[in-house]
């Protein structure tokens, strides 16, 4: 992914920290954000992750262009939950069948913001470590199958390889003069024949390795490692910075009063 190149991510602090570190991070945000149904747990965090990509040199302007679709998607979410969630405490709206009350909306911003930062936990991994620290730290340090390994790093690199061929789709549209004053219609319906177009790339392209990786062995035996993991002082740093982020947002939630469990 070019947000950020290879160079800048190897120099930023967190592209420093350990690939096994920055995946325990992952899994305990992620869990701490989904259990989380209020707006403060999720604003906090994902105020927090932004500082976070901030002092990395990342600028979160270029990846909220880069990944609209994510975003607006968690926006889409948080727009149903606030239309389907139960119509409790006072009428904010009420327009026909449109109806939202103060609790309808809390949970829908709730949601939303939550989307964005399961997005914001997820980008900050993509953006700073390489397939190839996830793949030592998966068979080395978490003692995964090697088979289990080889495919999850072959998938981690095919990531950059499909966002730019969407680029490279958009721009051939463009070039042929497709999508140009459409409308909303027009819009929808060329974005849908390039998201087909792509999905058809990738089922090729996933054949394609995969008959390239059983012809060279890959996952038919036991299987060496070159690199070896390293662990410093900034993995620690790195763990209690992450470890905060949760503990931050739950204890301030609890401490107002607003935090639900998502049960």
């Amino acid at each position: 992914m070019d947000l950020l190149n290879n160079a800048s991510a190897a120099e930023s602090g967190l592209g420093r920290v350990n690939a096994a570190v920055k995946i325990v991070l992952l899994f305990v945000l992620t869990i701490a954000f989904l259990a989380s149904a209020d707006w403060v747990t999720s604003s906090v965090g994902l105020i927090a992750l932004v500082l976070v990509m901030a002092g990395c040199r990342i600028n979160p302007w270029n990846i909220l262009i880069r990944l609209w679709p994510v975003f607006t998607a968690a926006l889409f979410s948080g727009w149903a939950t606030a239309l389907l969630s139960a119509k409790t405490g006072r009428t904010v709206l009420d327009f026909g069948p449109l109806l939202l009350t103060t609790d309808s909306v809390d949970a829908g911003i709730a949601i939303a913001l939550r989307g964005g930062a399961l997005a914001m936990v997820s980008v900050l991994l993509l953006l700073t470590t390489d397939a190839r620290e996830i793949g030592d730290s998966l068979a080395q340090t978490f003692r995964l199958p090697a088979r289990f390994v080889l495919s999850a790093v072959a998938a981690f690199r095919l990531v950059g390889i499909m966002i730019t061929e969407w680029e490279t789709l958009a721009a051939a549209r463009r070039a042929r003069g497709m999508g140009a004053d459409r409308g909303v219609i027009g819009s929808i319906t060329g974005f849908t024949a390039q998201a087909f177009a792509l999905i058809v790339q990738a089922l090729r392209r996933a054949s394609r390795l995969a008959v390239t990786m059983e012809a060279r062995g890959f996952g038919a035996g036991p299987r060496t490692w070159v690199h070896r993991p390293e662990y410093s002082w900034r993995d620690a740093v790195a763990l209690v910075i992450g470890l905060g982020i949760p503990a931050a947002a739950i204890g301030l939630s609890l401490a107002l009063g607003t935090y639900r469990f998502f049960y």
